[in-house]
């Protein structure tokens, strides 16, 4: 279109539209032709990854037509991908899109053109919500879209009535204002330009228009359940949450949670007879079980060397073992697992280790971690119920025992939260060494089995991302064996640790056998427990499933039970705070910088791409 001015652009956002694309192409240009000088608009056919000839149509349409323009995609990018990309190509200075069915009548557009092009909004969208707006919409579709909408305005302050409709303008300066915060590329992309649209201050128009389903649309699970509920809740996060928490804050909510956990187990137990038993037990069994735990430490060092090594780094134990524990210091320091973060900048930064590697290693780290614990647990818990020794742990987890009642329901709420996570785990990894053993995809077989949306595309291939790391070392049969084989090893001298801690207070007169096992149990439903990071380190979660255990399955007395725990907390997060303190001295790491500096590397392990050599 050389020699003329555009300066309105149609894009037309297009997936698998064969039957349809050339008709609405035909029909957006006679509209458009009604109300605009010729030579002042064009049609941009955004083809999103098609599968049927919809680009073969719309290029013979631009060959024949300079009004037409197409832009081919080999990958689905999503809906508000493919927007991005017409819209960043197009000439026009009023952008516009609206859905290929043509579902909104096209007597609107002229309104919706000239409400951005007149210069007197900045932003323009239909609604089917509107009075005077006529639309006929099936039940499910009503009720999903007026729950979205209705969740929408509360929890993001939106004065839009309609936020999904497929019929919108822009300016082309405001929207690139607005889209350079926009983070969603697929069905919430509409939402999200006007929640901000509205934030940033910009004049946007809501106006009725006549509206008709056409095909056989329907509520997607995986879509508008979980996407885009999942990202109504991340950008309420952005809005109203995020901005008020500072360092100072995040250390303060942790400490607070630290001293509500303790309080609610005090409200149970008299904690001055807690601190009395603590204070009788034996210091050479309690610095010994330090030294056991320990002894751990390199053996996560040599277990994370294994794992990066799979996955194609070479690295010194003893450097991710000192990695580790700064990481881990930096769980106990902060609330919401922000240590996690911290060990993909310190690999990052001291050895150039790409983010997305940082958090796949943890990833794997994690599976295995999840899978020896609770097999630990399970086969443990079979053979107590073998030799009928579970009898009391059943009154206490029903509340009916003399645990159930002193103990308190937090800890039998960190048991059954232990219960679901151990099963969620073990039905993970099931599904992961399955799926390395098998050319199946089952992840992606899965996820469509609920869902064919480009969104479903998008949430399957988060999960692929962190699958197919775990099933680089589970689909190697000597590595799974090492890695598994020394996570065992580390939740064993875990195990050993508690035990010498229980066996340090005085009047523990158990067997050895029934000891182990108890401990084995204790500590590993524990760990699960505390897999929720409700609190810096899992403090209060892990105490509270241990205590309940202790008591459930011995004649221990609660006070005993709680001390026990604490103090084998408390012994391993000492070891783990030294460690970290040394470590972060050795590697020349700040905490608070490590914490700072890693807030977007998870955004970059997420958009980071495979590339083709």
């Amino acid at each position: 279109m050389s020699g003329r001015t555009v300066e309105v652009s149609v894009v037309l956002p297009a997936y698998n539209e064969e039957a349809t694309i050339e008709n609405t192409v035909e029909t957006t240009l006679a509209t458009l032709g009604e109300f605009l000088p010729e030579g002042t608009f064009e049609v941009i056919v955004a083809e999103d990854g098609c599968e049927d000839r919809t680009p073969e149509i719309a290029d013979r349409m631009a060959a024949e037509d300079e009004r037409v323009r197409h832009y081919h995609s080999d990958e689905r990018l999503g809906r508000g991908g493919a927007l991005n990309r017409a819209f960043e190509a197009a000439d026009g200075d009023t952008l516009v899109y609206f859905d290929t069915d043509l579902a909104t009548d096209m007597k609107h557009l002229e309104e919706l053109v000239e409400s951005v092009r007149s210069g007197g909004y900045d932003f323009a969208t239909g609604s089917r919500w509107m009075p005077g707006e006529t639309a006929d919409r099936p039940a499910k579709r009503d009720v999903a879209s007026r729950g979205f909408n209705g969740l929408t305005r509360s929890f993001l302050g939106s004065e839009m009535r309609d936020h999904q409709c497929g019929f919108k303008a822009f300016d082309r300066a405001a929207l690139f204002d607005v889209l350079d915060d926009v983070e969603d590329e697929h069905w919430f992309w509409d939402t999200e330009v006007l929640v901000r649209a509205q934030r940033r201050g910009y004049d946007v128009k809501e106006f009725a228009v006549d509206w008709e389903p056409k095909g056989d649309s329907k509520v997607d699970i995986v879509r508008d359940v979980f996407g885009m509920g999942s990202q109504i809740m991340r950008c309420w996060w952005e809005f109203s949450v995020q901005p008020h928490i500072t360092k100072r804050v995040s250390i303060v909510a942790g400490i607070f949670l630290t001293i509500v956990a303790v309080l609610l187990m005090g409200r149970y137990l008299p904690l001055g007879e807690v601190l009395e038993q603590m204070s009788r037990a034996d210091p050479a069994l309690v610095g010994l079980a330090a030294l056991v735990y320990l002894i751990s430490w390199p053996l996560r060092g040599t277990r994370y060397r294994d794992i990066l090594e799979e996955l194609g780094y070479t690295e010194d134990a003893g450097f991710l073992t000192g990695a580790i524990f700064v990481s881990q210091t930096g769980n106990l320091v902060f609330p919401a697992r922000a240590g996690d973060a911290v060990r993909a900048y310190v690999v990052k930064a001291r050895r150039s280790i790409p983010y997305p590697t940082g958090f796949a290693s943890l990833a794997v780290e994690r599976v295995f971690d999840l899978l020896t614990i609770t097999t630990l647990a399970g086969v443990v818990l079979v053979g107590l119920a073998v030799t009928g020794t579970t009898s009391g742990l059943e009154s206490t987890l029903l509340g009916s025992g003399p645990a159930g009642s002193e103990v308190g329901s937090s800890g039998q709420t960190a048991v059954y939260v232990a219960g679901g996570v151990g099963l969620a785990a073990i039905l993970a990894v099931v599904v992961i060494v399955a799926s390395a053993r098998s050319d199946r995809n089952f992840v992606r077989g899965a996820v469509s089995g609920l869902s064919n949306d480009s969104y479903a595309d998008y949430v399957a291939g988060v999960i692929e991302r962190f699958t197919g790391d775990v099933q680089t070392v589970a689909g190697n049969r000597s590595a799974f064996l090492t890695v598994g084989a020394s996570s065992l090893v580390i939740w064993t001298l875990d195990v050993v640790t508690a035990l010498l801690v229980l066996t340090a207070f005085p009047n523990v007169s158990l067997s050895l056998v029934m000891l182990v096992a108890v401990c084995f149990f204790a500590v590993s439903v524990g760990n699960l427990a505390k897999v929720l990071p409700l609190s810096p380190g899992g403090v209060g979660l892990y105490e509270g499933a241990f205590t309940l255990l202790v008591v459930g399955l011995t004649p221990l007395s609660p006070a005993v039970a709680l001390g026990a725990a604490i103090l084998d907390h408390a012994v391993k997060n000492v070891v783990t705070l030294v460690g970290g303190v040394v470590s972060m001295f050795v590697l020349n790491v700040s905490l608070t910088t490590a914490v700072e500096e890693s807030r977007d590397a998870r955004t970059v392990a997420d958009s980071a791409e495979p590339t083709d050599d």
